[in-house]
């Protein structure tokens, strides 16, 4: 049987599932794609739930976690981060959360869970081909707090995170024994849908 299996989901590390994109270049919801019998967002909400023991969907609730609603939709990921920070604090959590986007059809439990247990101080993001994947990553509570600054302050970039000086890059050699670069495939557009053999 694999650890991952086994593990008890991680109380010390939360998890943000975002679901609520306009897949403008889908031209429909694209996390109701279908993988290994359920939609994007219900196989990532499940890898969530069982990597951590809180997880939230920010979003329309479509992946079975509990949802929080954003106050304004379609502002892009740094906001939807942001509400799912604010519904943490709400019950008493201040520290790091896993932000996944719901657009990842081949993530893994071993990759999310490595995501959860590596060892670092700081905001943990990897690397892949030399693009960082800040919507597969794990980020401090300190990262958090201050994306809800940034927000309150009129910022909208996601890059605004990534220029924290901080953040512990992981490139290939530090998640290559625990899940391949296609773990990190998205899906944006039909033509990403055809090549990644999926279907609605």
């Amino acid at each position: 049987m694999n650890t991952e299996d086994v593990a008890a989901p991680r109380t010390d590390v939360a998890a943000l599932l975002l679901t609520g994109g306009l897949s403008r270049r889908m031209g429909r919801d694209k996390t109701q794609l279908m993988a290994e019998g359920h939609t994007l967002a219900q196989r990532t909400g499940q890898i969530l739930s069982r990597v951590v023991a809180t997880a939230f969907e920010v979003g329309p609730g479509t992946s079975r976690l509990p949802a929080i609603h954003e106050t304004t939709f379609g502002q892009g990921p740094l906001v939807a981060i942001v509400a799912g920070r604010r519904a943490l604090l709400d019950c008493a959590y201040r520290g790091d959360a896993l932000v996944v986007a719901s657009d990842l059809p081949f993530v893994t439990d071993g990759l999310l869970r490595y995501l959860a247990d590596v060892e670092a101080t700081f905001s943990v993001v990897p690397v892949v081909e030399g693009r960082p994947q800040p919507l597969c990553a794990r980020w401090s509570g300190r990262d958090l707090d201050a994306a809800a600054r940034w927000v309150s302050g009129g910022e909208r970039s996601l890059r605004r995170l990534l220029d924290e000086p901080d953040v512990t890059w992981l490139d290939e050699s530090h998640w290559g024994h625990v899940a391949s670069a296609h773990a990190f495939d998205d899906v944006d557009t039909r033509e990403d849908q055809e090549r990644l053999g999926l279907n609605f």
